[in-house]
């Protein structure tokens, strides 16, 4: 009687601390997107306003070719040569004490950050955030200036103002593709994502409907088209 009355208890219990932790986890997703964007707005200070700038482009028709674009959107924080890149950029100042918040604590799959953070110098890495530095001069920014500026973001491509920096890294691709170290990732079970926008607040959002989700299994190469067009949603979001 005891031990069934236990059970009950247990069964009862066991989804309420399952949404506990979860609910934890996203505040401390919060919290990691808000200290990068402190560190942003650091970095920014010390370098006449602009934020941390991205990769160039790949070499031309690559068979290996995943970022054809020069500077929208990235989730590397290293180069295949190892050299720190975007958000990677202020792992040895701004990030220097606190370099696991580039990574999600309620990712879905197992954790990257020391794995990743040890790449850093070696080869690419990626963090759990997908980062919107534009600096290639493709659409937000004249090629000419090359980078932006934090309190000049400008205008997307629908003429809405630039406002989300950052936000969680929520990818689907084709398994094949793990054969060439691509992988599907999400993160809070896909039902939500946090956003960091260009004041430094952040926030969740909805994202049961999956709107905020890269969907890159049909065609990878217009993945990060994809991550550009979340970020254009989410300029809109409060």
């Amino acid at each position: 009687m005891v031990i069934s009355l236990i059970a009950v208890l247990m069964g009862l219990l066991l989804p309420a601390l399952t949404h506990a932790r979860a609910v934890s986890r996203q505040v401390v997703c919060l919290n990691n997107l808000r200290q990068i964007g402190i560190a942003i707005h650091n970095y920014a200070s010390e370098h006449r306003g602009t934020i941390p700038y991205g990769p160039s482009p790949a070499p031309p028709f690559s068979a290996l070719n995943f970022y054809p674009v020069p500077g929208l959107v990235t989730s590397l924080i290293s180069l295949p040569n190892g050299a720190p890149v975007g958000l990677g950029l202020m792992l040895e100042q701004q990030l220097a004490r606190t370099k696991r918040v580039l990574f999600c604590p309620a990712a879905d799959q197992d954790s990257l950050a020391w794995k990743q953070l040890e790449n850093v110098g070696v080869r690419q890495a990626q963090s759990d955030y997908y980062y919107r530095h534009a600096s290639g001069g493709d659409i937000y920014t004249d090629p000419g200036t090359g980078r932006l500026k934090l309190g000049n973001q400008g205008a997307n491509s629908q003429g809405v103002p630039i406002r989300a920096l950052a936000y969680d890294v929520n990818f689907l691709c084709d398994p094949f593709l793990a054969n060439f170290g691509i992988h599907s990732r999400t993160s809070h079970r896909k039902r939500t994502v946090n956003v960091l926008y260009v004041d430094g607040h952040a926030v969740g959002v909805d994202n049961r409907t999956g709107d905020y989700t890269v969907d890159a299994r049909m065609d990878i190469y217009q993945s990060l088209a994809r991550v550009l067009a979340v970020f254009e949603l989410l300029d809109r979001e409060p």
